[in-house]
């Protein structure tokens, strides 16, 4: 927890590292800010509303909020986290359903208003409202996280899967680094579900995490297993220390991110 709330971005112009969180409906995008604000409040919290309804929570309800970026606090009153958590209208396996993939550039550049409504049937454009011409680099996007169910990852539908590599591909054509977050790694193992500490003890949740490195193209050091809070009234260290370390993991991923953009300048102008 110390780490995450010293962290400091290394460009200047940054305060916070943004993360966009993508995902399949119910997969647990909503559920894993939620828990991370838990424990930073030392409680229990239900900020972002979280659905495991078979169409996406966002369509239930007229679509309101289907792009949200979330500040954390270090406690009640703390210090704003130095990270953003931007919150999607969930993957959906049809054509026209979910989020369109067409809309996944202008959110990766900064250029989605907070609260924009997606509308399925048409890709954003340049004259919605609070639509961003000229963004600054800390509206843009510096980490990507895939949130996975681990329990449906071996039976993802082909066309879900196409989206993620679609998606993937966005992503890394802008330098931008990606890793993969599994969750209900609980539900996936009895063995987890009894003691969170087994998880790299289990063996089916490591073939699960090799499973998901190999269909999502990503590797195997970039998928992180977590155990988001949804039933619990209380917290549990050991599932804080799984989430505190998809955090970091995503901290580090953001410099990574900064310190490419910093050699890419310094290669322009050394070459002029």
């Amino acid at each position: 927890m110390e780490s995450i709330k010293t962290y400091k971005p290394t460009v200047s112009s940054v305060s916070q590292a943004r993360v966009l969180l993508i995902g399949p409906v119910g997969a647990g995008k909503s559920s894993f800010f939620n828990s991370i604000n838990s424990v930073f409040r030392g409680h229990v919290t239900s900020q972002a509303i979280s659905g495991s309804s078979t169409t996406s929570l966002t369509t239930q309800i007229c679509a309101i909020l289907s792009f949200r970026t979330y500040s954390l606090k270090a406690g009640r009153e703390g210090k704003p986290l130095p990270i953003i958590l931007c919150d999607t209208m969930g993957l959906e396996e049809g054509k026209g359903a979910g989020l369109d993939i067409d809309d996944i550039s202008s959110i990766l550049e900064g250029h989605l208003p907070n609260c924009y409504q997606f509308n399925p049937s048409a890709p954003l454009h340049s004259e919605v409202h609070g639509y961003r011409k000229s963004p600054g680099l800390r509206d843009k996007t510096h980490c990507v996280a895939y949130v996975i169910d681990a329990c449906k990852i071996s039976i993802m539908p082909a066309k879900l899967e196409e989206k993620l590599d679609a998606i993937r591909r966005k992503v890394n054509l802008k330098g931008i680094p990606l890793l993969v977050l599994l969750t209900k790694v609980d539900k996936a193992c009895p063995l987890v579900k009894e003691d969170v500490t087994k998880i790299y003890a289990s063996g089916y949740i490591t073939d699960m995490l090799q499973e998901a490195s190999m269909q999502l193209g990503v590797p195997l050091s970039c998928v992180v297993p977590v155990r988001n809070y949804s039933e619990e009234l209380e917290l549990d260290v050991n599932c804080d220390i799984l989430l505190l370390t998809a955090v970091i993991q995503m901290l580090r991923f953001a410099d990574n991110y900064f310190d490419e953009l910093s050699d890419r300048l310094n290669s322009v102008e050394m070459k002029e």
